[in-house]
């Protein structure tokens, strides 16, 4: 835990840092702007002074820059002036990505061979996998797959598309590993592809991706798998993007039209599920058993994510064995969960791929459903598999099992000795460097890699060089690793806590809670920013931050100050009260609040149609980032009150029973 003193000389060194690195870009935004430099041919750039940037640091952010923007010129000249920076691997490998279409294969064999295992050597070579796919060099690339750590997935595309060519069979893989289509590219299009016309996709695999691809409302994915099909682009645009159009021509031609007119039914029900279930109803007899089953499960997974009360029974329960999308198949469970039809939550679990049953929230949600219909020792079983596990499902199934919530502490403290080897170790110290460039990405990488060649002690170990050098999220994600030997104060830390007394105490908050929400939000990170502008430990957005101030009478608030501990957890804390107040004292809706705006957690209570316990009314939150929100930070906040109170505790109770409005 840090200390006051160490909390204000932490808050001061991080402003100035901050404050510098803003001089600092903006001075080289300026020169490059505001002279002929920006203008000049790349060639003649490629010259300019090295009195352009103010210290090497600024260099090597260019030169990264360069390279992401594949400005192979100007990334030879930046790397030109970093001789000796300590980040040499990482020149190195910014000087080659931007050329390596073009660079002779001894070239990036003798960088690989240099930095073997680096992560940086990891990062080229998947980088080099991706290009030897491209141009069809199977040989070298099964080469160099078979020395790959990482696991991209358009690397893995690559992969199967090998075995494939070699008539290997790789269906089911494929099957499991396409369900994003956003990030395709081109090694999964051309996967899809080979397996179409080798024969190991069929016809329907095909149009399960393209529905997939309307789904999550993808349209180039669509648009690129239309040419293994018999119909135009213009018609599967159609019915994506107008599908009203196509639903009024209604069910014609043959079995593709067929897919394409339901398509057009799950798109129109986004927008109007009663209009889409008409349609249905009325040309429902022109398809066959399992095309209409389809079709409902389209309609069905739109009104769940609407969470209207029939859907279980007018669309799920005409669903059959239609083959569904993997949000579908977890969304007809909880439309189950909500109507408090425990026998279909059993089977439709059952009906689930394994890949997706063998999940902790699904095999905690078996045993509630064997435990409400009477079977009670088979529960205990499924209960007692996930029991141990530190998270949201394992406490529920922990209090299931009639147990307390405790935090139990297995770790010795760490010796200063155990710390040298970490503290020498090549790969912590470039993510040390590349966290103070704030490149995060880059230094997390870093970090894991050097994880993976430790045991449960040497985590912990870790974890507390992580804590010494102020980076508590690392802390917190490295010491969330062990299973027999846990440290909690290592994940669940306390820092600046005279603020957060101040803060939570002046409110009458939970400070558990509270803290369990800054876990989730930012990692105790103080100048994280988020991709929708929300800053600091508890992720306050502009507009809010603005409000609250104005509602609290902080009248001297400048909203550059947002990042500032003492500010950020004032105002954060205040909103967080203002939402709990607005939603009848549940921690649970004022959480789902405090991510989605309180509207949603509002409309989402008035479609229940019974009052439902916390933990199904979590579970069933339409939208996936909120849905796991709420549950990691109620989870969080069940341990950090176990830790504060030193006694038992119970995350049912904290979740409550989420009740409609007019029966609170």
């Amino acid at each position: 835990m840090l200390s006051f003193k160490q909390v204000v000389n932490t808050s001061r060194i991080t402003k100035v840092a901050n404050t510098m690195q803003f001089i600092k870009r903006f001075i080289i935004a300026a020169s490059l702007i505001g002279s002929a430099f920006a203008f000049m041919p790349v060639a003649q750039a490629s010259r300019s002074p090295a009195s352009h940037f103010i210290n090497e640091d600024d260099v090597f952010l260019a030169l990264r820059d360069a390279a992401r923007s594949d400005d192979a010129a100007r990334s030879i000249d930046y790397a030109s002036r970093l001789s000796n920076y300590p980040l040499s691997s990482y020149v190195e490998y910014y000087r080659l990505k931007p050329r390596i279409r073009n660079l002779p294969t001894a070239e990036i064999r003798e960088f690989l061979t240099r930095h073997e295992g680096a992560a940086i050597a990891d990062r080229l070579r998947a980088d080099w996998l991706l290009e030897l796919g491209r141009r069809r060099d199977w040989a070298s690339f099964d080469e160099q797959y078979a020395q790959l750590t990482g696991d991209e997935l358009q690397v893995k595309c690559f992969a199967l598309m090998s075995k494939a060519l070699k008539k290997q069979t790789v269906a089911d893989e494929a099957r499991s590993l396409l369900v994003s289509p956003r990030d395709y590219g081109e090694p999964c299009h051309s996967l899809i592809a080979t397996l179409a016309q080798s024969g190991q996709f069929t016809s329907e695999d095909v149009w399960a991706q393209i529905r997939l691809s309307a789904e999550t409302g993808y349209m180039p994915a669509a648009r690129r798998l239309s040419a293994l099909t018999s119909l135009d682009e213009k018609s599967i645009e159609r019915a994506i993007e107008k599908p009203v159009l196509t639903v009024v021509r209604g069910v014609r031609g043959n079995v593709e039209e067929h897919q394409l007119y339901i398509i057009a039914l799950g798109r129109l029900a986004k927008g109007d599920v009663e209009q889409a279930a008409h349609a249905l109803a009325a040309s429902q007899s022109k398809l066959t058993p399992a095309e209409r089953a389809l079709a409902w499960a389209q309609i069905a997974l739109q009104a769940s994510y609407k969470l209207r009360p029939e859907t279980l029974a007018d669309y799920w329960s005409k669903t059959a064995d239609a083959p569904l999308s993997s949000e579908a198949y977890q969304w007809r469970v909880r439309m189950a969960l909500r109507a408090g039809d425990w026998e279909k939550v059993k089977s439709y679990i059952e009906a689930m791929p394994v890949s997706l049953r063998s999940h902790p929230a699904w095999i905690y949600w078996t045993g509630r459903a064997l435990k409400e219909t009477g079977k009670r020792e088979e529960a205990q079983k499924w209960f007692e598999s996930i029991a141990d596990q530190v998270h949201f499902y394992g406490q529920l199934a922990t209090e299931d099992l009639g147990r307390p919530i405790v935090v139990s502490q297995t770790a010795k403290a760490v010796a200063a000795a155990e710390l040298v080897p970490i503290a020498a170790n090549s790969g912590f110290k470039r993510a040390l460097k590349l966290f103070e460039l704030n490149m995060r990405p880059e230094a997390i990488r870093e970090w894991n890699w050097e994880l993976r060649k430790m045991n449960e002690r040497e985590h912990l170990v870790a974890a507390e060089f992580a804590r010494r050098n102020s980076l508590l999220d690392r802390m917190v994600n490295t010491s969330d690793r062990t299973k027999s030997e846990v440290d909690f104060h290592q994940r669940y830390p306390t820092p600046f806590q005279e603020f957060m007394h101040r803060s939570t105490t002046s409110l009458g908050l939970d400070m558990a809670w509270v803290y369990g929400l800054i876990r989730q939000e930012s990692r105790f990170v103080m100048n994280a920013r988020s991709h929708v502008g929300a800053s600091g430990l508890m992720q306050v957005m502009p507009e809010t931050a603005k409000y609250v101030a104005r509602k609290i009478g902080l009248v001297s608030f400048n909203p550059r100050e947002v990042n500032d501990i003492g500010t950020n957890i004032q105002l954060g804390t205040n909103y967080l009260n203002m939402v709990l107040k607005d939603l009848d004292g549940s921690q649970a809706l004022a959480t789902a609040a405090y991510n989605a705006g309180p509207g949603r957690p509002r409309a989402w209570r008035s479609t229940l149609t019974r009052p439902v316990e916390g933990a199904i009314f979590a579970e069933t939150i339409p939208f996936t980032e909120t849905r796991g929100y709420v549950k990691n930070v109620l989870s969080n906040a069940t341990y950090y009150a176990a830790l504060f109170e030193g006694k038992p505790q119970s995350l049912k109770a904290r979740l409550g029973v989420i009740a409609p409005k007019n029966q609170q």
